[in-house]
This record gives structure tokens, sequence and C-alpha cells, in this order.
């Protein structure tokens, strides 16, 4: 009996997860608003290609979101997350999201969430950089509230154990974390958070660390906000190179190189370095998955008027 009631256990436990991303579908607007993932596209069209940076950032945006209390759209609200050490400073393309959110309204009034519209809007980015397209499942909605604890979010001088711990809380397994690890195909990092590798780390290439080095000097608090790409070969193409730079030990994070270092990891590495089709199939399957982080869905949280702020 014992070993029933714990077979019944699991099952209930399994369900509930499906549940929520059952309630979940790519065709949730179809009939309510047809016309919000091609609004949606071309904000993000437009917003990338005034500044490719942006794609980046929208997708950092919605990795941010997902990873502290789940895709519900908290990251947007003025303050809290926003402000957080791990945030305050580099997360971008809040007033692309606005921007869109007012697009979206004029045609449907509260009726897309600034959760879906995150969420697609960091599909959509993938693709106008180059990178491959997924179905996003939809209909999740806002968070009323927003923390400021994002203790979650993996930290840029992580181990492979540390980022597996982390990645596995959210129901992602090794393969998603070094797929969704190839965010870093593009985007850009502050000095802050490779310094330590340029100076003191062993399995850095000599050349691309000191190129490295002339802005991002040795002192702490010289340079901190400098930029370098995270991928130095094709920085603005969202591509598999992130792999073969670590194959020739030019991560720029420590969390970074530490996916090719003699891990568990690295034979996953040298898979997606050497097809990009495996790496893009990995890529959409994990972000699939973890846009399906708990979701508020039916009639949980609210559909937003405006991102930054909750309902009045």
């Amino acid at each position: 009996m014992a070993s029933a009631s714990c077979i019944s256990l699991l099952l209930l436990v399994a369900l509930a997860a499906t549940a929520v991303s059952a309630q979940l579908s790519p065709t949730f607007y179809d009939t309510s608003c047809p016309r919000a993932l091609d609004t949606i596209k071309s904000g993000v069209t437009a917003a990338v290609s005034s500044n490719r940076r942006m794609g980046a950032s929208l997708l950092r945006l919605h990795f941010h979101d997902c990873f502290v209390n789940g895709c519900d759209a908290s990251v947007l609200l003025s303050g809290n997350e926003q402000d957080a050490p791990a945030n305050k400073g580099s997360l971008l393309g809040f007033s692309v999201i606005d921007n869109i959110k007012t697009q979206v309204e004029a045609i449907c009034k509260q009726t897309v969430s600034c959760a879906d519209i995150l969420t697609v809007a960091a599909r959509d980015s993938v693709v106008a950089l180059g990178g491959p397209s997924w179905t996003v499942p939809l209909g999740r909605r806002d968070s009323t509230s927003a923390t400021g604890d994002t203790g979650d979010l993996p930290a840029p001088d992580s181990s492979v154990e540390q980022l597996q711990a982390a990645f596995s809380k959210k129901n992602l397994n090794t393969v998603d974390m070094v797929a969704l690890s190839g965010a870093h195909t593009i985007g850009q990092a502050q000095c802050l958070n490779f310094r330590d590798r340029l100076y003191n780390e062993t399995n850095i290439d000599t050349a691309f660390a000191t190129s490295l080095k002339a802005n991002c000097p040795r002192p702490t608090g010289s340079g901190d906000g400098s930029l370098a790409p995270l991928d130095t070969t094709t920085p603005n193409a969202f591509d598999n190179a992130y792999y073969t730079n670590l194959l020739s030990q030019k991560g720029l994070l420590h969390s970074d190189q530490v996916l090719f270092n003699n891990a568990a990891t690295d034979n996953t590495v040298r898979n997606f370095a050497s097809s990009a089709a495996a790496f893009s199939s990995a890529f959409a399957t994990a972000m699939v998955k973890m846009g399906n982080i708990q979701p508020l869905t039916g009639t949980q949280g609210q559909i937003r008027l405006s991102c930054s702020k909750v309902n009045s």
C-alpha cells in the first residue's frame, strides 16, 4: 500500500505540473486578438534593426523574468526586481516592451499580457538576429507584485555544479542549461563580471585575455562598466560560434568557460560547436520549457494595462 500511495502521489505531482502548461496554447489569442503576434514581431524587428544589441537585451529580460518567480512579467514592474543588484543598470529593453504593449492595447484592450508579450519578443529577437524560431505557448497572465529576491539567477562566477543546480530548480536539465547558455552568442558583459577571469584564471586564451585587459584594467572600480561582446567572433549574429569559442578557451565569463573545462558538459559543447542545427533545436526546446516556468493562468494575476505598473 505504501508503494501504491507513493506512485499515486508522484502521478498527482506530474499531472499538476503538466496541467499548468496545458493551459497555455499557441492559439490563445487567435480569436481575441488575431493581430497580436504580428504586432509584437514588427515592434521587435524595428527595435533590433535600430539597435542590434536590443535583441540580446530582450532575450535576457525574458530569462531574468522567468527565473524569478516564473514568467509573470514581474521584472517589468518599476522597482523591486529591477533594482536588485543582479539587474540594476544592466537590464535593458523596458521601453521597447512598453511601446509594443501600447500598440497591442490599441488593437485589443486589456487582452494580451505583458508576460506573453515578453515571451514572444524574446523569440522574435532571436529570429531577427538570424537564430531559430519556435512556437510559443500563450495564455500567461501578469503578476500583481514583484520581489527584490533574485537569488535564483545564476551568477557569472558560477561553477558547472552551481549552474546545474540553478537550472534543475526550474526543471531544466543539463542539456537545456548548456543550450540556454548559448544565448551568450549575442550581447555584452560588463568588465566587473569578467575581470577576475582575465587576471586570475589559466583556462583562457592568452591573446584573447590580453585584448580585453586594456578596457578592463585590474584595479577594482576602474572600468567596471566597460563592455565586451560575449561572442567576439560574431557578436550580433545568433549562431553557434559561442561554443566554438569555448573550444578555444575564449569564453568571456567564468560561467561560460566552465561548460568546457573537463566537465560533464564538454561533449554537449562539442556537439553544439560542430552542429548549428543541433544547437538550434536544443535551444528552441529549452526556450519553450523556460517559458513554462510557473506561469499565472486562468484567473490568476491580471492583464496589466501598462507593463511597468499594476492596474489601479
